[in-house]
């Protein structure tokens, strides 16, 4: 596949010398920039991440990710954002180094070159020309990570008078660059709306501390740094912290005392993603720490509740300081917790991370306020999920999951009216050779990521599919169908060996995902629910490539899976096993087993109207309290409540499927002004796929 290339002028990529491979290392570039009339671009790839700040501000977060073997560059014009006289340009690297499913484990490197009225004024090399090479001695380096699928945590150790020192830079390997081909996020500062309450925190060191495997399991296949490497232990001390009961607290936001041994609780109105920014007054010498989360049940904050170390530490002496975090986070509720001495926190705010509004071209156009609160929750998701690549969560992952993407594809095409972001993610699929660490013709189940443990998910391959299907019904780019055809149909090899006798897919490997409930247990040893959306997925290779053979083919896995799926109950089961070398059904049946049958073209309201009719009428939002049917397995979000809401729209039902909308999505709207990854919130409070209710809304003729 051909992609765009971009070609620096002048830089060239570097990394402090001997540190290329050092996980969770920065970098920092300074210059500074007269204003003068003329235009100021900053050109910049990098690997891992980058802020740029202009006057100690973040104005852009980056890189856009790409596939094993490129990377994005981006051109920001700062023009706007410089102030008469002289400004400060500030970029800050950092480069991991470990695998996740954020951004991959590649050696770090930066390359940039600033341009004034189209002359390059400052660039990368060794040494740098026009740009101060600096370290970032204030931020730890050996600390835990944030997530098994994010890396590390972020820790910062201020002293008086504290300046960074010049480092020595080395080139790296030249790399691919391309361009970025997505849109850039704006400039936008969120502040809290309140603070809520104030308590006071102990210490009790007999508590369980955090543990989860990230922590406490790193290895030669999954890395960090290990618990007896870390220079500072912020989950421990997190895990000690016993909170007292919060009493109200009234307090304007912009400067927040907390007094030594209390905590200050803050709400920022909605659960927003964004990179910390504040400056801190530290009166003696002590910690500053900074938990947050999406939720804040009975008035406590859990900062590990969703498998992440959502913690921010700050440790100061006697002095003033400002506070600029590397990466982005989610949060709707922070606490300020003062260990040894008092802090002020002044100016706290973030850096909204997001795709841009001014790219969102559809408006909410309905009556109903209940509505137009999901339609609102329904954007943030999708804005905060919608930056490089379409992402499932901005919280513990940040990751390129399949299948989740093939419903917020749909979102931006009924936002933007275009699939930019879209061509971007399926492309990265496009970009290496092989993937390492899966077998030879499957797919990652997310990407860019680094999958060592060796896990994929058959299910979420088939989607990629699916979704090139709708793809080019969006668009009309046959290029990238065409591109795409080798990695198609080796996809298809790879799955030939797993059909037995009558053409199903039996004993699949690895991880076999059909949603979020009773039926992900129910994948062996054949799964119906697998099996229907292979047909889909034989029925999109015939169309995209003029393959009537494998069109009959899968005309012919239908009429099987009908048969031999369908039970006295008229409802479908999930599974069969051999048993003796026969298969027999298990008698298990779930609610999303159904909801597949349907969408995947097993069943149509024609042939099951016994059958459509239920579900349409005695499922749904308030099934489990009027308890209909309860042998039949509930669905959850993800992904089976989504197909019914699908299957709703599909066939017309539109009064059902205004109904459900507000069953499904009104409480969650209320609650953080995000849609959920599942029905309750134990998982992420802001998942991308959810924001595809507003591609029924627009059916609904609420959007336009």
């Amino acid at each position: 596949m051909k992609f765009r290339q971009y070609a620096f002028i002048k830089a060239r990529p570097v990394w402090e010398s001997g540190a290329e491979k050092v996980m969770n290392h920065s970098v920092v570039l300074q210059t500074e920039i007269e204003k003068n009339g003329k235009s100021a671009v900053l050109a910049i790839a990098a690997h891992c991440s980058f802020t740029v700040l202009v006057n100690g501000s973040i104005v852009a977060h980056g890189p856009a990710r790409a596939g094993h073997g490129y990377y994005r560059a981006d051109e920001l014009d700062l023009t706007d954002l410089l102030r008469d006289g002289t400004n400060q340009l500030t970029v800050r690297v950092a480069g991991y180094n470990v695998n996740s499913f954020h951004y991959l484990d590649k050696p770090s490197f930066v390359c940039a070159e600033l341009l004034i009225g189209g002359e390059v004024v400052a660039y990368t090399n060794a040494p740098c020309v026009g740009f101060a090479a600096l370290d970032l001695p204030e931020r730890m380096t050996k600390v835990q990570r944030y997530s098994f699928q994010r890396h590390m945590v972020e820790c910062y150790d201020l002293v008086p008078d504290q300046k960074s020192a010049q480092i020595e830079l080395a080139l790296t390997e030249d790399k691919a660059f391309i361009c970025r081909d997505v849109p850039y996020g704006e400039v936008e500062e969120l502040y809290p709306c309140a603070v809520l309450a104030t308590g006071t925190v102990n210490y009790d060191q007999s508590r369980p501390v955090y543990g989860n495997r990230e922590v406490t399991k790193i290895y030669d296949e999954f890395f960090g740094y290990a618990q007896e490497e870390l220079e500072y232990h912020s989950y421990r001390t997190a895990s000690y912290m016993v909170f007292s009961a919060p009493r109200a607290y009234s307090l304007d936001t912009a400067a927040i005392p907390v007094c030594a041994e209390t905590y200050v609780d803050v709400d920022m109105g909605v659960n927003y993603t964004g990179i910390f920014e504040f400056d801190v007054e530290a009166c003696g010498k002590g910690e500053l720490y900074v938990l947050f989360d999406e939720l804040m049940p009975g008035g406590q904050l859990n900062c590990f509740r969703n498998g992440t170390s959502n913690i921010v530490v700050v440790r100061a002496e006697n002095g003033s300081y400002s506070v600029r975090c590397q990466e982005p986070y989610t949060m709707r509720y922070i606490r300020l917790v003062a260990k040894g001495c008092s802090f002020t926190i002044k100016g706290l705010r973030l850096f909204k991370v997001a795709f841009p509004k001014s790219k969102i071209t559809a408006q909410y156009v309905g009556k109903d306020e209940t509505m137009r609160l999901i339609y609102d929750a329904a954007v943030e998701t999708f804005r905060a999920n919608t930056v490089d690549i379409y992402m499932d969560c901005p919280s513990r992952e940040r990751a390129g999951w399949l299948c989740d993407s093939f419903f917020t594809s749909r979102v931006e095409k009924t936002l933007t009216g275009k699939s930019v972001v879209e061509k971007a993610f399926l492309a990265n699929f496009l970009m290496p050779e092989k993937f390492d660490y899966i077998p030879e013709g499957m797919l990652p189940m997310c990407y860019p990521a680094d999958h060592n443990d060796h896990t994929y998910i058959p299910n979420w391959a088939m989607w990629y599919v699916v979704e090139l299907g709708e793809y080019a019904k969006r668009t009309g780019d046959y290029e990238l169908i065409a591109d795409a055809k080798q990695r198609v149909y080796a996809l298809l090899d790879f799955f030939r060996p797993f059909e037995n006798e009558y053409g199903l897919l039996e004993k699949l490997q690895s991880w076999v995902f059909v949603e979020w409930s009773k039926a992900n247990e129910l994948v062996q040893d054949v799964s119906f629910a697998s099996n229907m959306l292979y047909a889909v997925m034989k029925d999109t290779i015939a169309e995209l490539y003029g393959d009537a053979p494998l069109r009959d083919e899968a005309a012919k896995l239908r009429s099987t899976i009908a048969k031999m799926s369908m039970t006295e109950s008229g409802f479908f089961c999930d599974n069969m096993y051999r048993r003796d070398g026969k298969l027999v059904l298990s008698g298990e049946r779930t609610e999303a087993c159904q909801y597949y049958a349907f969408f995947c073209g097993i069943a149509t309201p024609e042939s099951h109207p016994w059958l459509w009719n239920t579900l349409v009428n005695d499922f749904g939002p308030d099934r489990v309290q009027k308890g209909v049917y309860p042998e039949i397995w509930v669905a959850n979000a993800f992904i089976g409540n989504y197909l019914r809401l699908d299957l709703l729209d599909r066939y017309g039902c539109h009064e059902a499927l205004y109904e459900n909308i507000k069953g499904y999505f009104a409480y969650m709207a209320e609650r953080t002004g995000t849609l959920w990854e599942l029905t309750a919130d134990q998982a992420s409070c802001n998942h991308g796929f959810a924001s595809h209710v507003l591609y029924w809304m627009e059916h609904l003729g609420l959007v336009k």
